[in-house]
């Protein structure tokens, strides 16, 4: 049977209502997603144009999935070889946790069109403003924000929703952030959400690379001379380690091996005058902990838990859940640097680990369960192990049969716990 294609049937930005729509074709249905960053934007200049490129044939990957497509024909766009290939990588990488969960084989990307021998430099607009900053709310961006704020440094947040919707869970961490916000919407073609009923597939897509090329648009149409991420080092560690030696990464448009791609694409459009990269890539997950329990103004406010973004808004809850893998996950980052009263009252009374329930959960986040690492975004088990290490050691987490037993069974030794409070080496560039 003939594989399937996406093929990309064009592009447009309408610069009277601010609007870019970019359609495609996928075994003969037609879809279309509009996105906006902000209204009355010009977004005439050549550098906003060529950024909107790379946002409309990362979108496609929410259509292409819907029959597994494996060619991308990306119609009048013309690539380089180098452009071409990172496109490929982009589908078949940020597609893998969709292949292996539907029990396909890795997806076999292909990448049809016009080429171009060289891209020339595309001239950047006046670039002042300081760094965009993707926020989400989450204890990552929230450290990155303050970090910023302290080093005086200009800039915005970017904050990005369907038209007419917002989440609390990051309006209210934003609120007390107190920077300006750069506002985008993306709105899916609505037959997507019919997928079930259509018979095709569905699963995870690699958002964030979506989100991240909207954020340059953004950042070349309100001044930004960059886009300043939140990912983490462990971000680039995979979730499951395939026999052939193939790898699926829940997190992979938040790795390392994505970041540093797309910065080489960028940079052969714009040169060095434009920025894309990841604040926290050589951090852990259990340093940004400790950092956020610094930030006591945003106990309060912030919610990292999977049930605060549903994409029904009438089902999304105004608390932490306490059972989800993200509540166990932020819990066991922050146990070793805030107190069991502390935690008890940002969990609303419903602290994960004070739920014996929850203990299988943690043994796989802690690396102590023969299943993988959540399909999650999460830290790896590593820093968790470190985390419940020191979280056991507090003096009023001493009966804590959970934490004992994590730490006895899988504790690390100070110097392993030290080395994460380190700046740490890359991940993907010694592959």
């Amino acid at each position: 049977m003939e594989p399937f294609s996406c093929t990309f049937t064009g592009f447009e930005i309408t610069h009277e209502t601010g609007q870019i729509s970019g359609s495609y074709c996928v075994a003969g249905i037609s879809f279309t997603e509009v996105w906006s960053v902000g209204e009355g934007v010009d977004l005439h200049h050549p550098a906003t144009v060529a950024a909107a490129k790379w946002v409309y044939l990362f979108a496609g990957v929410s259509y292409a999935k819907s029959h597994a497509a494996t060619v991308l024909d990306t119609g009048e766009i013309a690539l380089t070889d180098k452009e071409a290939a990172f496109l490929a990588t982009f589908y078949r990488e940020g597609l893998a946790e969709f292949a292996y969960r539907n029990n396909l084989a890795m997806l076999p990307i292909s990448v049809r069109g016009p080429r171009v021998e060289k891209r020339e430099l595309v001239p950047l607009p006046a670039l002042n403003r300081g760094m965009l900053i993707p926020f989400g709310g989450g204890i990552d961006s929230i450290v990155t924000v303050e970090a910023v704020k302290r080093e005086g440094q200009s800039a915005r947040l970017f904050i990005c929703g369907r038209p007419g919707d917002s989440f609390e869970a990051i309006e209210a961490p934003a609120a007390v952030a107190g920077l300006d916000i750069v506002r985008a919407t993306r709105q899916l073609d609505p037959m997507i959400f019919h997928t079930a009923a259509n018979g095709w597939l569905n699963g995870h897509v690699p958002i964030t690379g979506v989100l991240s090329a909207l954020a340059v648009v953004a950042a070349l149409a309100h001044g930004h001379s960059g886009v300043l991420m939140s990912n983490e080092h462990s971000a680039s560690v995979p979730n499951v380690e395939l026999e052939n030696g193939e790898s699926i990464n829940h997190q992979w448009s938040k790795s390392e091996h994505f970041e540093v791609a797309f910065q080489e694409i960028l940079a052969e459009t714009f040169g060095s005058g434009f920025s894309f990269r990841s604040f926290l890539r050589d951090k852990s997950e259990l340093w940004v902990g400790e950092q956020f329990a610094h930030a006591v103004a945003y106990h309060s406010s912030f919610r990292s838990c999977n049930k605060a973004f549903r994409q029904d808004p009438a089902g999304r809850l105004t608390k932490w859940c306490g059972t989800c893998d993200k509540c166990c996950f932020i819990d066991l980052m922050l146990a070793p640097f805030l107190s069991k009263a502390a935690l008890s009252a940002i969990f609303d009374g419903n602290e994960p680990l004070e739920n014996n329930d929850l203990a299988p959960q943690f043994a796989t986040l802690v690396g102590l369960s023969p299943t993988t690492k959540p399909f999650e975004c999460v830290g790896d088990p590593t820093e968790c192990a470190a985390a419940a290490t020191l979280a056991a050691r507090r003096s009023d987490r001493a009966t804590n049969t959970m934490l004992s037993e994590m730490s006895s069974q899988r504790g690390l030794d100070d110097s392993e716990i030290a080395s994460l409070f380190l700046p740490l080496p890359s991940v993907w560039l010694k592959n």
